[in-house]
């Protein structure tokens, strides 16, 4: 049994948003996973609803803007920042910016829905 394991065909998950979110490793691609790395691009205007996460959620930005309100506190990460989120943190994202934003996201515990504890919009 080999010691590692490359992601060729990450798990492409559905959205209705216009994101688009490619699991390499995490719950939709392992089942049950610690940790989960996603490669997100968020279009102009996407938004979530505010949520507090069971997880820690790190934050890479590699091209765009992203912005986050975090218990309250608008912050705006450019390309080439990053930031961490601590579970159990009130936060909302989204790009109000007029291009797309391209980020990684990696949880631990990996993202589940039954984790995000997203509120009604």
């Amino acid at each position: 049994m080999k010691k590692y394991k490359i992601q060729n065909t990450p798990f492409v998950v559905p959205t209705t948003d216009g994101k688009v979110i490619e699991e390499h490793f995490g719950n939709a691609t392992d089942g049950n996973s610690q940790i989960s790395i996603a490669h997100m691009i968020a279009p102009t205007g996407w938004s979530e609803p505010f949520q507090t996460p069971e997880f820690d959620e790190y934050t890479y930005i590699i091209k765009g803007k992203k912005q986050f309100i975090i218990e309250g506190e608008i912050i705006i990460l450019d390309a080439g920042q990053s930031i961490k989120i601590n579970k159990n943190t009130r936060v909302q994202y989204s790009n109000p910016f007029t291009i797309a934003c391209e980020y990684i996201a990696i949880c631990t515990p990996a993202f589940s829905m039954d984790l995000v504890n997203r509120e009604d919009q």
